[in-house]
């Protein structure tokens, strides 16, 4: 998504490095300028209803929210003059945000109206600019997670240093501490140094930044770690991770309904277990997928699950986009002779859309070809 060429960092440096001028121009649209408070401050005592009425009030009115979601906001911010709220927004405004954005963000961290725009939000635009990301880059991965805002700037170097290890370029790197604004530095620092030492290499860390994050702050991390060592997966290999992945976002009682309905279809533990090996991530895929996989190939098709356990990544793909439209054309060629009788059926399902009807429908007479073609993209 991002690109993180020579020209798109100088631009966006100069951009952001460039909204803190000592003398503002008069003709220059600067942020400095729309700082300046827009009304005077009251001198007169306010008492907690007033400053209730008016963040709610100015909420709705000027960020927009629902009344719900201005009653909820005020229960983590409060404020009973404009200056500090209209200085945010006139920031996020002067750097690209639409209101709607602005709005996504308040709603998201409504306390970030509380703070200086310039010492609290502009230093980590600078620092996000400065990995190579772009004006309207930042304002999108702000958007989606403004909560890195309410961190301190070492707070996020530290991370990004961290993260930027295992990371396969300066943007992304910054990507991912935005995403992650709640992780711990010391205990992600703790448990990146344990799975290290355990032999995970650096891809395997990699692929947990970047599918699952949260894992890396986990207090019994290393407890998931022997457990799955226990089972025989060697930690320097790449399916690892994968494996941590599997054990640590299914619970128990889910992981013991989704074997009982693949023995429900007939497989053993043994079955389970080399299935399991072979492909770990089958087990992310919901209960009721994995049995509607095993209903459709041995109800419908009237197979052997052998199939399934030798190829487990047959459960990551979709029935009605690729499994069933492909059976039926392998079925059609098995029934007519125009395929082996002891031809792969698996083969078929793994190919590209491309080479599939390359080599399984566009290949073939005419009349066969039509037929296959209805078949293949949803006729009877």
């Amino acid at each position: 998504m991002f690109h993180s060429k020579h020209h798109s960092l100088t631009r966006a440096l100069l951009f952001f490095l460039g909204h803190t001028p000592p003398l503002p121009s008069p003709s220059t649209k600067s942020y400095l300028l729309l700082l300046r408070p827009q009304a005077r401050r009251h001198s007169t005592t306010s008492t907690p209803d007033d400053h209730h009425s008016f963040t709610v009030s100015y909420l709705t009115t000027k960020c927009g929210f629902s009344h719900e979601d201005a009653l909820r906001a005020n229960k983590r911010v409060r404020f009973d003059t404009p200056v500090k709220p209209d200085s945010v927004i006139s920031f996020f405004e002067a750097h690209g945000f639409s209101l709607s954005q602005i709005t996504t963000i308040m709603c998201k961290i409504p306390v970030v109206l509380t703070r200086d725009p310039i010492k609290a939000i502009l230093p980590k635009f600078q620092f996000l600019a400065s990995k190579g990301a772009s004006p309207s880059e930042i304002v999108l991965m702000t958007t989606k997670s403004p909560g890195f805002l309410l961190r301190s700037l070492n707070h996020i170097v530290s991370f990004y240093e961290l993260v930027r290890r295992f990371s396969p370029s300066d943007l992304k790197s910054a990507a991912y501490l935005t995403r992650c604004q709640s992780l711990s530095d010391v205990r992600v620092a703790q448990n990146v140094k344990m799975l290290l030492d355990e032999g995970l290499t650096n891809a395997n860390i990699h692929h947990l930044l970047r599918t699952r994050p949260s894992l890396l702050s986990s207090a019994d991390l290393k407890k998931t770690v022997e457990e799955v060592k226990q089972l025989g997966f060697d930690p320097s290999q790449s399916y690892f991770s994968v494996v941590l992945l599997t054990k640590r976002v299914i619970t128990k009682s889910q992981w013991d309904a989704k074997v009982d309905v693949l023995k429900k279809w007939g497989w053993s533990e043994q079955d389970f277990s080399e299935a399991y090996r072979r492909h770990p991530q089958f087990m992310l895929r919901s209960k009721d997928k994995l049995n509607a996989v095993m209903s459709f190939w041995i109800s419908n098709l009237g197979w052997d699950s052998s199939a399934l356990r030798i190829r487990p990544v047959l459960f990551g793909y979709s029935l009605e986009k690729r499994l069933i439209p492909r059976a039926k054309v392998i079925k059609y060629l098995l029934s007519n002779g125009l395929m082996k009788k002891n031809a792969s059926i698996i083969t078929p399902l793994y190919l590209t859309e491309e080479l599939f009807l390359k080599k399984c429908v566009t290949c073939f007479e005419e009349k066969d070809r039509s037929r296959l073609l209805t078949l293949y993209q949803g006729g009877c």
